[in-house]
């Protein structure tokens, strides 16, 4: 096999994605997520909403987004109503990640919507996209892989990695996450 030949692999999705909105608006966005989102700088959540709405997400109210979290494409990023994104959250989203109401993304958690196909020579780019449903809450350091739903009020514990869908009301630990209990949820009063 020639190597110096790559014009027989494909991995075209790399040269779409940039240009599903213009390499003029993704060299913006870039550059606005590195000084707005993807540092320390204390930039309140409400001029962070606008900026992901001005460049295509859809973004509900009340939202938290602490500093130091990175967003690959905001086109693909839907957030809903009452929503907190802790620091250094990585949302790798190459395909649509869509994030319900009430949901807590902790420290250090990545949402990961793209993989590769490590059984092709070329690695062809596997996108998947993401549900997290309302009430879902991902632990610190822990890790959701594409293709999957996080059911209403599931909770994926601290560095647990969710490589299939996780059951509403119910925690999951580990790598691979396994149930170890369900998720009991007292009325409010």
């Amino acid at each position: 096999m020639d190597k110096t030949d790559l014009s027989k692999y494909n991995n075209d999705w790399y040269k779409q994605s940039t240009l599903t909105r213009g390499k003029l608006t993704s060299l913006l966005w870039y550059m606005t997520n590195a000084i707005f989102f993807n540092s320390y700088l204390l930039i309140p959540s409400s001029i962070k909403r606008r900026l992901l709405i001005f460049f295509g997400a859809n973004i509900g109210k009340n939202i938290t987004i602490k500093p130091k979290v990175n967003i690959k494409y905001p086109w693909n990023l839907t957030i809903g109503n009452y929503v907190w994104i802790g620091e250094e959250v990585w949302i790798d989203n190459l395909g649509k990640v869509v994030i319900g109401d009430n949901v807590c993304i902790s420290q250090g958690a990545l949402l990961l919507s793209g993989n590769h196909d490590y059984s092709k020579s070329n690695f062809d780019l596997i996108v998947k996209d993401i549900t997290i449903e309302e009430g879902v809450w991902i632990g610190a350091k822990a890790v959701v892989c594409g293709g999957l739903t996080c059911h209403s009020h599931a909770v994926l514990s601290v560095n647990s990695v969710a490589n299939k869908s996780l059951e509403s009301y119910t925690i999951y630990q580990g790598n691979p996450a396994q149930k170890v209990r369900i998720r009991e949820m007292p009325l409010d009063k």
